[in-house]
């Protein structure tokens, strides 16, 4: 699939974004899996056990009424020995409940989210463990942005 950049297209785009810091978008991004009617995918690097405290129960209850998690992260083998641990139990954790858990070598750094194929979430927030770093991510209500996502990471 090739896409081509349109000025006028590419402002109507941001038109419907919406920017967050590591203060807001919890708020925002917990509200959009409560609303989730089919599929989560969530790209984080890290996974540590004091941010999934909070995800983990909403993950559990998605997965129960029937919809898709599935989670993109680094395989804790290219962690040091504290954060491979964490990441370790917390996958072991995700699976238990059925989230789909997909493990990348070779410095897998990005952070987004896809929520029903129509949200997309981009930035600098590792989603599975951010704490206490200064980030921003971008929301886009936008299909067509976010089905470009999933084709250019080959997620379809």
């Amino acid at each position: 699939m090739i896409f081509f950049w349109n000025k006028k297209q590419t402002l109507n785009n941001l038109e419907r974004s919406k920017l967050f810091d590591e203060t807001s978008f919890y708020k925002q991004f917990i509200e959009d899996l409560l609303n989730c009617k089919k599929e989560v995918i969530i790209e984080s690097p890290y996974i540590t056990s004091s941010r999934m405290e909070l995800l983990t129960p909403i993950f559990k209850m998605l997965v129960d009424k029937g919809i898709k998690v599935h989670i993109v992260t680094r395989d804790p083998i290219e962690h040091d020995e504290y954060m491979q641990h964490q990441a370790t139990n917390e996958i072991l954790n995700c699976c238990e409940i059925g989230v789909n858990i997909t493990l990348l070598r070779g410095n897998h750094h990005r952070k987004l989210a896809i929520i029903d194929r129509e949200i997309l979430w981009e930035g600098s927030l590792n989603i599975l463990s951010q704490n206490n770093s200064r980030e921003i991510m971008r929301r886009i209500e936008r299909k067509a942005l976010a089905i470009e996502m999933l084709s250019f990471l080959n997620l379809q």
